[in-house]
């Protein structure tokens, strides 16, 4: 289907967050736009507040009048959708035309000039980061993120026909495989999705059938160390990037200066001193080089650089300060992973050493937990308290005996505990800490104003 035909988009799982900025992407088009999600969200509201239908109830009565025949009318679905879900179903028996969210993000970037950021961790923040910068700039930038931008308040932005587009290229169910990257950075190829996957190695080669896609005179930046995982094409330019040693691009003299990162960064068409980076943790030092790497390829002066990125804010729900005072810290973070984890914990700790610091973690998917028990068990080891919500099941069914109080078995700190979502509010009022940690991919962020209130309350 031509994409330029199509009159109206219905979404089946709009709440999501590469599913609602394409939404809001066909909505600048002034395509007609609404949706299904299981539950209302932050994200949802925003939609609605658009002018995006969106409904809760999985009825085909819930679907509007626009959407009962097949004419000009496109639907979009994300594989988290369940196969029972009876609005996907009433599409499908009914022969719309239907693709999978990677498939229409693919139709849309193909014909652009495509910079693909893909990675285990850091994607969402490099792709929000490298957005900004081209923004920023006079190069210009449209971009479809994996997260809110604080700085955009929204995962999409829109700058002029013919910007670069910036794209999360997601290796969940391979969907970055239907991308056509002009451009691409990897941030990491960590095991992780082994319910897609299997194993480690299968997911490496899925990394490399996504570079095998760079064109001729494309351009790969990826973290050093990895590149003797990855081959490229002979026509296509590879870059590493580091903050640990030298690389084709990389930071030095890198210093935490009042609540701020200061460093230098190099490269072999020179260096710009002085890059000034506000948002907290090494790993976003680490994340600003590869963003910063790939906005010079693309043309943006060091100047641009040096002054748009202290004005940088982030993602919401990566290292995002809820409460910041002299007494008490609260820190909601996305971290889902164990490697997600220890960064996010190393980052604490180098802020606010000596500190007191205490944790509510969910963790994410049933396959994940079994996976990686014995990697949480030893993250989770590490904080001075710490909570376990239930397992978030996402699109999975249970395992037998994958549960939070299985992880709490293979853990050797005496304060883990597993609680329900009603105790979270006297977990924070009985548990002394100088520091609070949310983490977890699920919902979560749901309980993360309720927590913020409480914190506020100890102050």
């Amino acid at each position: 289907m031509k994409l330029e035909v199509i009159d109206s988009v219905y979404f089946v799982g709009i709440g999501g967050i590469g599913m609602s900025a394409i939404a809001r992407y066909f909505k600048t088009l002034g395509k007609s736009v609404s949706g299904y999600d299981k539950t209302e969200s932050p994200v949802t509201q925003a939609l609605i507040n658009e002018g995006i239908d969106v409904v809760y109830i999985d009825s085909v009565g819930a679907i509007s009048d626009i959407y009962t025949t097949k004419d000009r009318t496109l639907v979009v679905y994300t594989p988290a959708i369940p196969t029972d879900n009876i609005i996907l179903n009433y599409f499908l028996k009914s022969e719309f035309e239907i693709l999978k969210r990677s498939e229409v993000l693919g139709l849309i970037s193909n014909s652009l000039n495509t910079i693909g950021v893909a990675g285990t961790h850091g994607k969402t923040s490099v792709t929000t980061l490298l957005a900004y910068l081209l923004h920023k700039s006079s190069v210009g930038c449209n971009a479809f993120l994996g997260g809110i931008s604080k700085n955009f308040n929204t995962n999409l932005v829109v700058d002029r026909p013919g910007s670069p587009v910036v794209v999360e290229a997601d290796e969940f169910d391979r969907s970055f495989l239907r991308l056509s990257p002009n451009s691409a950075i990897i941030t990491s190829m960590d095991a992780d999705h082994l319910d897609i996957y299997n194993n480690h190695d299968a997911l490496l080669e899925s990394f490399n059938e996504y570079t095998q896609k760079l064109p001729a005179g494309g351009n790969l930046i990826i973290k050093r160390g990895l590149e003797t995982k990855i081959s490229v094409n002979s026509d296509v330019n590879m870059f590493t990037y580091s903050i640990d040693e030298k690389a084709d691009f990389y930071a030095e003299n890198i210093r935490l200066e009042s609540g701020r990162y200061l460093y230098d960064f190099i490269y072999s068409g020179g260096r710009i001193d002085g890059i000034e980076l506000f948002v907290p943790g090494l790993v976003n030092v680490e994340n600003s080089v590869a963003a910063i790497a790939m906005s010079v390829l693309y043309g943006v002066t060091a100047s641009e650089i040096v002054n748009s990125i202290p004005d940088y804010s982030g993602v919401q729900r990566r290292f995002d300060y809820r409460v910041k005072t002299d007494k008490l810290i609260y820190i909601d973070d996305y971290a889902h992973h164990p490697t997600e984890i220890a960064f996010t914990l190393r980052s604490i700790k180098s802020l606010y050493p000596g500190k007191k610091i205490a944790a509510i973690f969910q963790p994410h998917l049933y396959t994940r937990t079994q996976d990686f028990a014995e990697d949480f068990a030893s993250e989770l080891d590490k904080f001075d308290d710490v909570a376990l919500l239930d397992i978030y099941p996402a699109r999975e069914l249970p395992i037998e005996g994958v549960t939070s109080g299985m992880l709490i078995d293979k853990m050797n700190n005496k304060t883990a505990k597993v609680i329900n979502k009603e105790d979270v509010e006297n977990y924070v009022d009985n548990t002394e800490f100088d520091v609070l940690l949310t983490i977890g991919a699920g919902d979560i962020d749901r309980l993360v104003k309720i927590i913020e209130k409480k914190v506020q309350s100890k102050i």
